[in-house]
């Protein structure tokens, strides 16, 4: 028998980054929150203290901390005359387990993308022309916002995470240092970059004498003690190298544990209900808006939230999924390139050398999981694309990320053996001297790339996978190319005695290796509801009440890592339901 919930102003689908923020936004504008997450409750100090948080084995090898595969579960194809068959294994689908999401595991990189992502059909044309946008496979839009619209939420995203690193762009004057390539900043990161190891000494001397340049990568572990605006306090990074996979027992990885919980918790006007899933959005009889929520409990039980405001915050492709069972917007068609659901799935296409020196000392053990250097000359548009056959490029980064010694067993050179008394051997000497120049790239929406409902396989309830059709496109696999030559390049200016190259885009696109987990896509933003799930407030074009908050959202995606986006468009989304909505309840307009 079903069972009613009282009502919310507000509930939240997913308690990870972007629901935490817009939780903590709208409590604090005197709201009712209700937020609603599948996980269990988890908190450092109970899971992953500092006696317990480096356990590799646990955490990175069988990795306890990510929701397994069953939970999980999505059909994939690479062309439409393809039967999609399931995920059996992790590989790009890496979410996190309990409350919190992936925020309490990721490794910390916190970047802003850069004006030209916001804005790259737009950009195209006026540099290249309308031809090399209008590409017969790609499917190019505008985000229906600029960087300098979403810069103050960026900014407040940084304060509440503590992101360490350095300025390259304050106020529109290059400042000399940091990334000369980002946007211009309002103001510095709140604190400060964290420090040079012996593989980033590498990479910036080789790049800098290349006439690139070199900066610190924006990390989103403090690097001093520091007190966020919310009150919640973080100690200064350690270098221990258990980021990426683990929780942070040294309470220096921003989290939305550590950053936000605190202070949300204090609020009598928010609820959480862990261990629930959410099967679909209530609409109302005409369609227009929402009810609320339907999710079944822990004890199996089925129950309705309703809510004025629903805000769906899961992760990329839960969100997707919620909305095609939910009938919120029109799902897209592959075939005549109409809907908004599913339209524009994007990946990364992600490439790198592997590199090993003779006689040093890297200490790949120290090291926090977001830290390294990078050249961003080639991301983006940073550089001329006239005599190019693609568009985008590519963060190239040097990682002074870990050391996992189970892991890095394999990180040997072509021809050591990989068992035996040689194997031993090679471990020995190169495991001190190994390091990888890695390629982040973009990732540009094609037509035939998409998400929708898979017609054969359901999860144990009965309802739907989601099947995602997608390979990498003509113009990423030309891309990474281009970035992989030039990385070559910078791997023998390191002096590196081993080099093997690895192109992820050199063969068909598949859930199965985890060359990065950063999809995005399925409920773009824009200002065109005929090409866009949601408008520029994140509010869905189909259901006036409903958010769809996330990686969802991006219409194509950068060279760099996605939260501090997520982050930033979750607190553009409060700001816009506080602004429009509270003081007057129902008076939400249609857009």
């Amino acid at each position: 028998m079903s069972i009613k919930n009282a009502k919310a102003d507000v509930v939240i689908v997913g308690l990870g980054w972007a629901g935490s923020l817009m939780a903590e936004e709208l409590s604090c504008a005197k709201m009712n929150v209700v937020a609603i997450d599948r996980g269990a409750l988890r908190d450092s100090s109970t899971h992953t203290p500092i006696t317990i948080d480096p356990d590799e084995l646990r955490w990175r090898s069988r990795k306890k901390l990510l929701a397994p595969p069953r939970d999980n579960t999505v059909t994939m194809r690479n062309t439409l005359d393809q039967t999609a068959v399931p995920q059996r294994d992790f590989g790009v689908i890496e979410l996190g387990a309990g409350v919190g999401g992936q925020g309490f595991q990721w490794a910390g990189m916190a970047w802003r993308f850069p004006r030209w992502d916001f804005q790259v059909r737009s950009e195209t044309i006026e540099r290249y022309g309308k031809a090399r946008a209008e590409d017969g496979e790609l499917q190019l839009q505008d985000w229906g916002i600029t960087y300098d619209e979403l810069e103050s939420d960026y900014d407040r995203w940084e304060q509440i995470a503590g992101v360490a690193g350095q300025a390259g762009n304050l106020g529109g004057t290059l400042t000399g240092k940091g990334n000369p390539f980002e946007g211009p900043r309002s103001r510095d990161y709140p604190t400060p970059k964290l420090k040079t190891l012996r593989m980033m000494e590498i990479f910036n001397e080789a790049t800098s004498a290349m006439g690139y340049d070199p900066f610190t990568i924006p990390c989103a572990s403090a690097s001093k003690a520091y007190t966020n605006p919310l009150g919640a306090t973080m100690a200064p990074c350690s270098y221990c190298g258990f980021c990426q996979y683990y929780g942070c027992g040294n309470y220096s990885k921003a989290s939305p544990q550590r950053c936000v919980y605190p202070a949300l918790n204090k609020r009598q006007n928010f609820k959480l209900i862990s261990e629930a899933r959410v099967t679909h959005v209530d609409k109302t009889a005409d369609g227009k808006s929402a009810r609320g929520v339907t999710y079944i409990d822990e004890h199996g039980n089925e129950i309705f939230q309703p809510a004025d405001i629903v805000c769906l915050t899961a992760s990329q492709l839960d969100n997707v999924r919620l909305s095609l069972l939910s009938g919120i917007g029109r799902p897209y068609d592959p075939i005549t390139n109409e809907g908004v659901i599913g339209r524009n799935f994007s990946f990364q296409t992600i490439s790198g050398v592997d590199l090993w020196f003779e006689d040093d000392h890297i200490n790949p053990f120290i090291g926090a999981g977001g830290l390294g250097s990078q050249i961003d000359n080639y991301n983006g548009d940073n550089f001329d694309h006239s005599s190019l056959d693609f568009i985008g490029g590519a963060g190239i980064l040097a990682l002074s990320r870990e050391g996992p010694p189970i892991a890095n067993a394999d990180k040997l050179p072509p021809g050591v053996p990989r068992w035996g008394s040689s194997f031993k051997r090679g471990y020995s000497k190169y495991y001190q001297n190994y390091g990888v120049v890695f390629n982040q790239g973009t990732s540009m929406p094609t037509k035939r790339g998409y998400l929708d409902l898979d017609p054969t396989y359901k999860d144990p309830i009965g309802i739907p996978l989601l099947r995602v059709t997608y390979d990498y496109a003509r113009n990423d696999r030309a891309m990474a190319r281009f970035i992989v030559s030039r990385t070559m390049e910078i791997g023998k200016r390191m002096g590196a005695s081993h080099l093997s190259a690895f192109n992820f885009a050199d063969k068909p696109f598949t859930t199965a290796i985890g060359a990065s987990n950063h999809t995005t896509g399925g409920a773009v933003m824009g200002l065109d509801r005929t090409t866009s799930a949601v408008n520029s407030s994140l509010r869905s074009w189909d259901c006036h009440n409903v958010f769809i908050v996330g990686a969802s959202a991006f219409p194509n995606n950068a060279g760099y890592n996605p939260t501090g986006t997520v982050g930033a468009l979750a607190l553009r989304a409060a700001h816009a339901i506080r602004n429009d909505y509270a003081g007057k309840p129902g008076s939400l307009e249609r857009n």
